[in-house]
């Protein structure tokens, strides 16, 4: 399906800049039971200083005035931050830029007269909402099986009651920086959910808060990623290639460690001190 497009009379895309052609080809799917279909749009005269997403608000308000039903795509900040937003480009998840989550692409970085293949996320754990997005509650329940402190405190401590070391803190914060976009799992082979789940455990594994259920916690975590229907890893690393905020692989190699240990600690009648508590 072929349909003219054009962006060039609306503000956002026409800034003095450089222009430029695209053509795309676009995932259309009403629903995860429905069949889908791409559909092809030309656009014409797409600011090079326009955000990914700007470009795709200008197609979706041209085929909104046209009577027609826009993309459905997710998003909320526009500014790499939560995470919401999300697609395959040209089969690179969230495009070509390392490091870079699609809302801060910009249509800069193609050459005029570029092909663009735009997909939701494609993995099992994933299901289609509708078009470019896709349901990512497995991510929330894989969080709530274990990414949390359960010990119930009160009201929270001063910040520097617990002496934490720099390094310590640090490589929490780096695992931490994960925002949950769901890269990791649509760039793997086997659509593993690892790099996500061993960031989340890590970051609890780094503090002196974490401790008291690191060994239950990843337990609960790994069993309910297999639940959630997402894939092994199997070590390809692609993940962390396509992770927008760069987490690294390490994190996984740590989890299975920790994982292997909580077996054994559990197996053997491990007590509430190995870190079963609760």
């Amino acid at each position: 399906m072929s349909e003219q497009r054009s962006v060039a009379s609306d503000p956002r895309h026409s800034t003095g800049g450089k222009q430029i052609d695209i053509t795309l080809e676009v995932w259309r799917q009403p629903g995860n039971n429905a069949k889908g279909r791409f559909e092809r749009h030309e656009m014409k005269g797409v600011s090079t200083d326009a955000s990914f997403l700007e470009m795709l608000d200008g197609l979706n308000e041209n085929l909104s005035n046209a009577g027609k039903e826009p993309i459905t795509f997710e998003h909320d900040c526009r500014e790499g931050i939560c995470g919401s937003c999300g697609f395959m480009i040209n089969g690179q998840a969230h495009g070509p830029d390392r490091g870079t989550t699609v809302c801060q692409l910009h249509m800069r970085r193609f050459k005029d007269k570029a092909h663009l293949v735009i997909e939701p996320w494609r993995a099992k754990g994933f299901p289609v909402v509708r078009d470019l997005m896709v349901d990512r509650t497995g991510f929330n329940k894989i969080q709530a099986a274990g990414g949390y402190n359960g010990v119930n405190v009160g009201n929270a401590p001063d910040a520097n009651a617990i002496l934490i070391g720099k390094d310590a803190a640090s490589e929490a914060f780096d695992a931490a920086a994960c925002i949950g976009c769901g890269a990791c799992v649509a760039s793997c082979k086997n659509a593993s959910a690892m790099l996500f789940t061993s960031a989340k455990i890590g970051h609890f594994a780094m503090l002196p808060q974490g401790q008291p259920e690191r060994y239950r916690r990843v337990v609960r975590m790994f069993e309910e990623m297999e639940k959630q229907g997402f894939g092994a890893c199997s070590w390809t690393q692609e993940c962390e290639a396509a992770c927008p905020k760069e987490i690294s692989v390490k994190w996984i190699s740590r989890a299975n460690k920790d994982f292997l240990k909580a077996k054994l600690v559990k197996d053997s009648g491990g007590s509430s001190d190995d870190g079963f508590a609760g």
